[in-house]
């Protein structure tokens, strides 16, 4: 991401105690044209030739149905917003006798590009209804625009994704280069959507034309170089159906590494941090150094368990993320190479649906510097995604997997879209999208859902 100053989040604490909401917005048209001289026929061109960006796929869906070669209007209204502007166009069109094909809306810092496409109006009526639309978008401060074609937009092409993009900023030359590895890739940009402004810019991209896997390859290596966060998902019914999230625990949902902070009430902090740290970068086998340092807590007192569950602190946009996905209905699940004595404790806290972890031995209320049961290694945490799947009934192409280790990889591997949040490089490189800001529900925009979304629903349980 960009060094600039660092964001704030919804979730961290303000001195008023307040969270800043997100004013309403939407997506931003190419600019309109100038405003037509006269309202006089225009050339008959095809709705091929009709300028791309304002209003994006106008009408996609009938290209090759009953109005492909009809002769249509695609009728083009800009200006300033106001209550109105809609019913007033149609009101004036419907004197017309016309049908609508497609219509598109967008309203960008109080300006608005309304655009319909519309048959023809019967025989000897066009320069009329051109002349009466003129008229009225003038009575309204508004600019018309009518453009003559044949028929809708040209079919999409196959091969159906969503890129979304996330910056802290987003600057224009990012968005220009991710758009021409779009256009590279032989995909062509059908819409572009903003999902949030705060704490971050987030948009998507729908794109058709080229396969999933390759595009997000090729927008992967770009994304690295521009300091962008991207990732690219296959569009479809699929995401909307219910899905299940699994994350790590330790420097994902929370801050901390919950070993490190037994290990600071043991005395032993700085060589359980070692040990962990060489651990986390893939230098030492995960079980080995595991069983290293929970050996350093033999003799803690067990009270410590208490206090490290109070010690330990979420990492800013939790609570809104899992809050958030259960509302949906996703169902939400942890899993660590930490210790149940804290996992379980965060999966009643926060109403998780799931929860493994590794077990800390206590035996006459000492830690036995021993774990008990079946270890939570790099490959554990992906078979306990496919369990929980299973569990779930949740195809396993609909999970979603988040973690910031290397032995958070097979897990991260194995899901249908696997996020490395703030990861090592060695995880950035292998996972499917990266996130490298700060706020854990900026994983909800990689899903497609909006920042307003998010707080609508708070304001909605506020109510309630």
């Amino acid at each position: 991401m960009s060094a600039s100053t660092p964001p704030t989040h919804p979730d961290a604490p303000t001195p008023e105690g307040a969270r800043a909401p997100e004013p309403e917005g939407t997506p931003t048209p190419t600019p309109a044209p100038a405003r037509e001289a006269a309202p006089t026929a225009a050339p008959e061109a095809t709705a091929e030739d009709a300028p791309v960006g304002q209003g994006a796929h106008l009408g996609q869906s009938l290209g090759e149905g009953a109005h492909a070669s009809l002769p249509t209007l695609l009728v083009k209204i800009f200006g300033k917003d106001r209550p109105g502007i809609t019913a007033g166009l149609f009101d004036t069109l419907a004197a017309y006798s016309v049908d609508v094909i497609d219509i598109e809306q967008v309203v960008t810092r109080g300006r608005i590009v309304l655009c319909a496409l519309v048959t023809a109006p019967p025989a000897g009526m066009e320069g009329d209804l051109r002349a009466t639309v003129h008229s009225w978008a003038e009575s309204v401060k508004l600019q018309a625009e009518i453009i003559s074609g044949r028929g809708d937009n040209r079919p999409r092409g196959l091969g159906r994704s969503l890129v979304t993009v996330l910056g802290h900023p987003l600057k224009a030359e990012s968005t220009a280069a991710i758009a021409a590895r779009i256009t590279g890739t032989g995909g062509n940009i059908d819409r572009i959507f903003r999902l949030a402004k705060y704490p971050v810019t987030a948009v998507e991209f729908a794109v058709s034309g080229t396969e999933t896997e390759p595009l997000r390859t090729a927008l992967a290596t770009e994304a690295h170089a521009l300091g962008v966060d991207v990732a690219v998902v296959a569009a479809g019914l699929h995401r909307r159906a219910q899905r299940l999230v699994v994350m790590d625990v330790d420097s994902t949902l929370i801050q901390d590494e919950v070993i490190e902070l037994f290990a600071a009430h043991a005395g032993c902090e700085e060589e359980v941090a070692a040990v962990t740290t060489a651990a986390m970068r893939g230098e030492l086998d995960f079980e080995e150094s595991l069983h290293a340092r929970v050996a350093l807590l033999k003799g803690l007192d067990v009270s410590s368990v208490d206090k490290v569950r109070t010690e330990v602190r979420l990492t800013p946009g939790a609570r809104t993320l899992i809050r958030t996905l259960k509302r949906l209905g996703y169902q939400v699940g942890v899993v660590s190479g930490g210790f149940t004595q804290v996992t379980d404790d965060l999966k009643e806290r926060l109403g998780l649906d799931f929860a493994h972890a590794n077990t800390l031995e206590i035996v006459d209320g000492k830690l036995t510097g021993r774990v008990t049961g079946e270890i939570v290694d790099r490959a554990g945490k992906a078979r306990l995604l496919r369990r929980f799947a299973a569990e779930a009934g949740v195809p396993l192409e609909q999970t979603v997997a988040i973690g910031d280790g290397a032995n958070d990889l097979d897990m991260l591997n194995a899901a249908g879209l696997g996020v490395a949040f703030n990861a090592k490089p060695m995880v950035r490189e292998a996972a499917h999208t990266a996130v490298n800001v700060p706020f854990l529900d900026t994983v909800l925009y990689l899903l497609g859902i909006t920042r307003e979304e998010v707080e609508a629903a708070d304001m909605h349980l506020d109510h309630d």
